[in-house]
């Protein structure tokens, strides 16, 4: 038996006129970490919200732990620990006190959950006597996943639990999630950032309301069709014009000091142009996609199909 499942969940806000996610559908397997990767607004934290028992679908349905979210959502608030994207702890009281706070609240201690939080814990102990709101973000978010533990769910929902967090920490948290994994926590995680998706086990791309692909990073960066191209040269604005002007291309964007292409033709046939286009300092080579290179052509054939349904 799956750990979560979503069959064609469906969640409108504005009386209907918004349509937040749309017709969703995936599991996620027990035991497994798996990502929701998509930009803000794609419809990540009301799928979490969902199946956390906070939000009721329009339609469809979805289990946790094997419960029905909308039946059994007591049983659900037992076995899951949520740790939502913005800081949700009580800020006025220390870091113990939100500890036992939230101990108490599931009937359990820290004491008695402590091999599964200790790996945490000793980061932030140093501090049990600070308020939560004066920590940093990084110790501000290895609280959080404490109080979220604390009575050992067996899934966890992590909603953009990096998100303004330095790279040193979000680093330190992806390494304590591996180790959440080995003792058996399924792990559901939603993020903004593409270079955190190739941590996970299996990815689904989201975007406006719809999960368009799901498989490992590795084989969502296989299924990339086809060949990718990374040019530069010393005139980059008047480069991006022209390649995204030329008949060939399939796609072009920036991406870091170089812009990525991907083409219909020949290398030949687009360096021919680009000296025809005075581009005669220009660097060109082939480069390996990555789940972002993927998004983009994801979302771009979205929008094209979009376009079409609206002509």
């Amino acid at each position: 038996m799956d750990a979560i499942t979503l069959n064609n969940i469906t969640k409108t806000y504005n009386k209907g006129t918004v349509l937040a996610v749309d017709d969703v559908s995936f599991s996620v397997k027990k035991g497994e970490i798996f990502g929701l990767i998509g930009p803000d607004g794609a419809g990540k934290s009301s799928i979490f919200r969902m199946l956390t028992t906070l939000l009721l679908p329009d339609k469809g349905s979805a289990t946790v732990g094997g419960f029905d979210i909308v039946k059994d959502y007591k049983t659900i608030r037992g076995i899951l620990g949520y740790m939502p994207g913005r800081f949700s702890l009580y800020q006025d009281l220390t870091v113990e006190e939100n500890l036992n706070f939230f101990a108490t609240v599931f009937n359990t201690t820290i004491e008695e959950n402590y091999e599964l939080v200790k790996d945490i814990y000793v980061q932030i102990e140093p501090f049990k006597d600070r308020r939560a709101g004066k920590l940093s973000g990084g110790m501000k978010q290895k609280l959080a996943l404490c109080c979220a533990l604390i009575h050992k769910p067996e899934v966890l929902f992590l909603d953009e639990p990096t998100t303004g967090v330095d790279v040193v920490s979000r680093k330190e948290f992806w390494e304590m999630l591996k180790r959440l994994k080995q003792q058996g926590i399924t792990i559901l995680v939603s993020t903004s950032y593409m270079d955190e998706a190739t941590l996970c086990d299996r990815i689904g791309l989201i975007i406006n309301g719809r999960v368009l692909s799901i498989a490992s990073p590795d084989d969502t960066i296989k299924a990339y069709p086809e060949k990718l191209y990374a040019v530069k040269s010393p005139n980059m604005f008047k480069l991006l014009n022209n390649l995204r002007s030329f008949e060939q291309t399939i796609n072009c964007y920036t991406f870091g000091e170089y812009l990525h292409l991907s083409l219909k033709c020949s290398e030949e046939e687009v360096k021919k142009y680009l000296q025809e286009k005075e581009h005669d300092d220009f660097e060109f080579k082939t480069t390996s996609p990555t789940v972002e290179d993927c998004f983009i052509r994801l979302l771009k054939e979205q929008n094209e199909r979009n376009g079409n349904k609206n002509e």
